[in-house]
């Protein structure tokens, strides 16, 4: 792992001085130089790998006694970015009212990475595949743009045959997204001109030319939101929507 500096912020101004000193306007956010630290479950294997190489880490983890929050309401539901995967995934009315949400959650990965990861990290882990952790491959769009993919001519069985490019045709191995998706949830987003709204499925990236670039995030917004809970300050889910969820040829309905 290559060398980097550690910084722990207390509170969101802090945090943002951080992460926005070292953040370039005209490099994508997964390019930064600085980079959040919350569960650390992708972005700390990926360093190992040498596929994310940031100058500096700022620790948002004593952020989450604000932004963590587990809210179901009358009029929905509001899920703090710093929330835990396996916290989320255990809370009865979550189980009660939005099993698609539990469920998405308390099936992925390990007991042991449910524990540690956020929600806010969960929506923002990397589209890869197993040429982008590979840094022997070269010809690789999203980790260096324009050399080409590998996995084009490679061993793809396991690759993405929709929402793909000539490009890239990376997996984005997500299932809390596509819940969130389901729902027609939306994200706040803070950034230093201020606060705004978007809905989640407009969040993500198809990688067209620029599979690099994953987020419609900018750096600028990221330098606040990451410091208000790895990218977003919170999810909110409406009540009012249907979902049709197919399990085993069998239909269930549920309202949210």
């Amino acid at each position: 792992m290559r060398p980097f500096s550690y910084q722990k912020a207390t509170d969101p101004d802090m945090a943002v001085q951080a992460l926005s000193a070292a953040a370039a306007a005209n490099n994508p956010l997964t390019k930064a130089t600085a980079q959040p630290l919350a569960g650390g479950t992708t972005l700390i294997d990926l360093m190992k790998l040498d596929v994310m190489r940031p100058a500096a880490i700022v620790d948002i983890n004593p952020l989450a006694r604000g932004w963590s929050a587990i809210e179901p309401g009358s009029d929905g539901l509001r899920l703090g970015a710093l929330a835990k995967m396996s916290d989320v995934a255990a809370h009865a009315e979550i189980q009660r009212h939005y099993p698609v949400i539990a469920n998405s959650l308390k099936l992925a990965a390990s007991a042991q990475l449910r524990n540690m990861a956020t929600l806010g990290g969960n929506v923002m882990q990397r589209t890869r595949c197993s040429y982008f952790r590979d840094v022997s491959y070269e010809n690789c769009n999203k980790r260096n743009p324009g050399s080409g993919c590998a996995a084009m001519d490679g061993v793809n069985r396991m690759h993405a045959v929709l929402g793909t490019s000539d490009q890239c045709i990376a997996t984005y191995p997500g299932d809390f997204a596509q819940a969130l998706i389901a729902l027609d949830a939306m994200v706040e987003i803070t950034g230093r001109s201020g606060t705004r709204n978007l809905p989640f499925a407009d969040l993500h990236k198809a990688p067209g030319r620029t599979p690099d670039i994953e987020t419609t995030l900018r750096v600028a917004d990221a330098a606040f939101a990451d410091a208000r809970g790895r990218q977003h300050n919170s999810f909110k889910i409406a009540l009012g929507k249907r979902v049709v969820a197919r399990a085993l040829q069998q239909a269930v309905t549920m309202e949210i």
